[in-house]
């Protein structure tokens, strides 16, 4: 299982989803990991640990949650314009199946990208400490761009 993140040629863009994620105080810390980052496409990940357990002990609906949220955010981010974040407006999530160890990982992807609204999905992977992949959550998000924050 590698968490080396993947540095695509817009370097770019890498930073600018980088430098927000580095903003998001729970993303921090809950120790979520920025791992691939395109034109359109975002994947993070979160390791799993008592921060983002439940009950039962597996990973919270919340954490899978909150990232795919960002994940799908980020997703949007990289095709708004420049000196634009976005917000999200809503999410509907499925939760597929719940999981103990090893870490979620979540890819966000753009589906249509208008002016001022984005939608977006993102798919949540249990990726066990064999690097076996398993889903764990489908999400459909709808983002509003705002201007950016000085």
């Amino acid at each position: 299982m590698s968490s080396e993140p993947t540095v695509t040629p817009t370097h770019a863009l890498w930073q600018r989803v980088h430098n927000s994620l580095n903003r998001q105080g729970m993303m921090v810390h809950l120790q979520a990991r920025l791992l691939r980052v395109e034109p359109g496409l975002v994947e993070i990940a979160l390791p799993y640990s008592d921060r983002v357990t439940q009950q039962q002990d597996g990973f919270h609906g919340g954490a899978m949650g909150a990232l795919a949220d960002i994940a799908g955010g980020y997703a949007a981010l990289t095709v708004a314009p420049e000196g634009m974040e976005v917000t999200t407006v809503e999410y509907k999530i499925n939760f597929l199946a719940a999981f103990q160890g090893g870490e979620l990982r979540a890819t966000g992807r753009v589906v249509r990208a208008g002016r001022r609204i984005i939608v977006t999905t993102a798919e949540v992977l249990h990726v066990a400490a064999d690097g076996t992949q398993s889903p764990c959550a489908v999400m459909q998000q709808t983002l509003s761009t705002v201007p950016g924050t000085p």
